[in-house]
């Protein structure tokens, strides 16, 4: 294995490693959202109550104040996983980038050797053909 295929294949792995991370990322992120859609969706339900209940309606201040808070903090986790999200979209696009240079490294290389494989074949050949013409020339 060529020096060019190690680092490709190191930068292929640091590729997949950063997805995995985003993907675990977007995971949790998910669950955050439902999280806070599941408190919204509570909180309606509660006011639904309230409205038909006017027992149920003497303590709903408190709970709308405790799903307020709540509510803040499951938007404060996903502030916080959507910015790291953001991070790590930045992170894999980098990582994109620097297995996108070793893979043109490598072709630039490749094609430098295929280059100066047909240059020593036509060299050849040339000397060949110059070593004919002299016998010939006799």
């Amino acid at each position: 294995m060529s020096w060019q295929d190690s680092l490709i294949k190191l930068a292929t792995y640091e590729v997949e490693a950063r997805q995995l991370r985003l993907s675990e990322i977007t995971g949790r992120l998910a669950v955050a959202q439902t999280r806070l859609r599941v408190l919204v969706a509570e909180g309606e339900a509660e006011a639904k109550r309230a409205h038909l209940d006017a027992e149920a309606g003497w303590y709903h201040a408190g709970y709308a104040e405790g799903l307020r808070i709540r509510k803040a903090g499951v938007q404060a986790e996903i502030d916080v996983i959507e910015a790291e999200e953001r991070g790590a979209r930045d992170s894999l696009s980098e990582a994109f980038e620097e297995q996108k240079k070793y893979e043109q490294v490598a072709e630039g290389a490749r094609l430098t050797a295929a280059k100066e494989s047909k240059r020593r074949e036509n060299a050849e050949l040339d000397e060949v053909g110059m070593q004919a013409a002299r016998r010939q020339a006799r």
